[in-house]
């Protein structure tokens, strides 16, 4: 039988391959690995219009959504990590700013809107090639829901967090500084550097 962390680092290898562009998006003709001008990495460039095609880093935003000293988490209905407690986070769209996709993932995961206080922590997750983006956040009047892609939410107090059930370890390095900085209500930003775990989540 495969171990886990081994069909977690095939997965990651598959993931990079999907992502780089055997076809040119600009028209459509074959991509070739080479080193451009000025570069010193191996990209995708195009055979014909010479289209260099770059894979950069992904951004996850989200929300510590904050209601009377309890934090919003949504127990997760997707994979990976499915069945495990998570803050409102996702993918960044285009267009549109950290705050906002921050609230809009926090609207579609849990049903709720929130008022952006503050950048609170960012993680580098260079190995899968994601940032993770957290903003202090407050629920505002204390409502959410359960959005599709989330089995249900709840409101937890400090001695309630599923500490053992939660999906990644942004989300515990998260609530542990949320906890400590509020005994004395001073909330710096936190930029930390994750990943020593062998499967694709951060």
């Amino acid at each position: 039988m495969m171990r886990k962390s081994s069909f977690y680092v095939m997965l990651n290898h598959l993931i990079f391959s999907m992502m780089l562009m055997p076809f040119c998006t600009a028209c459509g003709q074959p991509t070739t690995d080479q080193i451009p001008l000025g570069d010193e990495k191996i990209r995708q460039v195009c055979t014909q219009c010479r289209t260099i095609h770059y894979v950069n880093p992904k951004v996850i935003c989200g929300a510590l959504a904050i209601w009377e000293n309890k934090v919003l988490l949504c127990r997760r209905a997707i994979e990976p990590r499915y069945g495990l407690w998570t803050l409102p986070a996702g993918y960044m769209e285009l267009f549109e700013t950290m705050e906002q996709g921050a609230a809009r993932e926090t609207r579609e995961e849990a049903e709720a809107e929130v008022e952006i206080e503050q950048l609170y922590c960012m993680y580098n997750i260079p190995r899968i090639g994601q940032i993770y983006v957290l903003f202090k956040s407050l629920l505002i009047d204390g409502q959410f829901g359960t959005g599709e892609e989330t089995i249900e939410s709840r409101l937890f107090e400090e001695h309630e967090i599923p500490w053992t059930e939660l999906a990644f370890p942004s989300v515990e390095r998260t609530l542990r500084h949320y906890f400590e900085d509020r005994k004395t209500q001073t909330f710096p930003t936190h930029l930390e550097t994750l990943g020593t775990r062998l499967d694709q989540t951060g």
